[in-house]
């Protein structure tokens, strides 16, 4: 049986130019002028965390920063 382990990373605000993804007050969500840096910025923290074996489940995206969601495969222990 498949067994996996989760982990919540946080990325604050100011290590982006622009949210990448917001949502407006009336629910309407959408991209927003991203510049070539900023997506640069959010696929090295993709790629850094795919490197450790991590596969994203889900992101987040606030005023605050960006919130990830990851899980990866727990190793079976050897008998």
């Amino acid at each position: 049986m498949k067994r996996f382990e989760y982990d919540i990373t946080q990325h604050p605000a100011d290590a982006f130019d622009k949210v990448v993804y917001f949502c407006s007050e009336t629910g309407q969500c959408s991209l927003d002028e991203v510049s070539r840096d900023q997506t640069r910025a959010l696929a090295d923290i993709l790629n850094q965390r795919g490197k450790e074996g991590w596969e994203l489940v889900q992101v987040a995206f606030g005023e605050d920063g960006v919130m990830a969601f990851w899980k990866r495969k727990v190793k079976e222990k050897e008998k």
